[in-house]
């Protein structure tokens, strides 16, 4: 079969590998469909690595992706051949500590796809999975929309997290896919005002179309000062919580200074730097809460019926598309943030 395989720092190359086949009676071999290209992706193609995971070449990178099913093991009944499905990246043992208190995120043995050490990624045309990782569309959400799912199931799974109160005010400071996805979900758990802030206008666009009461570019706008910066400010109490999504240390300031005492830090987006720091002074005197997100612990259904019911319409993060022998392409433009990207899809 062809895969997209990572050979060193920005050099990736189509290579014939050898087709993975059913070894377990729950195995399910996946015809892989549409691929999203993640802003993790981009880490591992830029740098070879996120924190200790380390790439060691060749490797096949990857992880948001539709398929069809293409064959099952002899005691799968979750899945039929010919079925189109979601596919939740992550495979937990559901033996150890973490996932005996319900915490399958952080798996001690988990095997997520396109993570080194762990397992390859679904940059290429099969793929074997775990039958409790494929998820039915049945004809609710196109193929394009179930690659989708995987970020959207994160931004649920934050949501879930930031345990808001009703009609909470919050700000998502980075609206990549994951900021986009988190505002989505808050939407549909009825969040109130919304405040949104990126350093591409063309994001920010984005998300007033789908329900931001307002967005800043920090870049160019006051956004402390205009949000909670006093009498004048928009919301001059604070905010409930503040959803940071871009990995930016700047962004974790301001998120500090826009809560209300007692709010919620709760932190998404992944920094390439080993540390954040923390103003200790503001931090203790508010007595903020941070929550760090791990992925997405099984939000996966959520997110399908999300998309389903019209509760998310996420069809327009789909900016670029690209057929596979083009994914280096499509790599290099994510990475630049170029043409007013959003979500290069991948047709395998």
């Amino acid at each position: 079969m062809k895969a997209v395989v990572l050979t060193n720092l920005r050099q990736m190359e189509i290579k014939d590998v050898p087709e993975p086949s059913i070894e377990s009676d729950t195995d399910v071999l996946l015809k892989i469909e549409k691929v999203g290209i993640c802003g993790s992706d981009v880490h591992y193609y830029e740098t070879g690595r996120i924190g200790r995971m380390v790439v060691e070449y060749p490797f096949i990178i990857g992880h948001e992706c539709s398929a069809t099913v293409k064959a099952v093991g002899a005691s799968v009944t979750r899945v039929k051949v010919g079925e189109p499905v979601v596919v939740d990246p992550a495979a937990y043992c559901h033996e150890c500590d973490q996932c005996r208190a319900g915490r399958e995120n952080t798996c001690r043995n988990v095997r997520f796809l396109g993570a080194p050490g762990q397992g390859g990624g679904c940059l290429c045309e099969y793929l074997v999975m775990p039958e409790e990782c494929c998820f039915p569309t049945n004809g609710a959400i196109t193929l394009e929309q179930a690659a989708l799912c995987e970020p959207l199931s994160i931004g649920v799974y934050s949501v879930k997290r930031g345990t808001l109160p009703a009609d909470a005010h919050i700000a998502i400071l980075g609206t990549g896919p994951i900021g986009l996805s988190v505002l989505m979900a808050a939407k549909a758990e009825k969040a109130g005002n919304i405040y949104v802030t990126d350093k591409i206008d063309t994001r920010l666009e984005a998300a007033r179309g789908i329900g931001a009461a307002w967005t800043g570019n920090p870049d160019n706008d006051n956004i402390v000062g205009s949000i909670a910066g006093g009498d004048s400010a928009l919301e001059p109490l604070g905010l409930d919580a503040v959803f940071e999504c871009c990995g930016q240390q700047d962004a974790v300031d301001q998120a500090i200074d826009i809560l209300k005492p007692g709010g919620t830090l709760v932190l998404v987006g992944t920094p390439r730097n080993e540390r954040i720091c923390l103003d200790v002074d503001k931090f203790r005197r508010k007595e903020i809460e941070v929550r760090y997100i791990r992925r997405q612990n099984q939000c996966v259904r959520r997110a399908m019926d999300l998309i389903a019911s019209g509760q998310a319409d996420i069809d327009f993060m789909i900016t670029h598309r690209f057929g596979l022998e083009e994914t280096r392409k499509a790599f290099d433009l994510v990475a630049v943030y170029g043409d007013g990207v959003i979500k290069a899809m991948i047709d395998v």
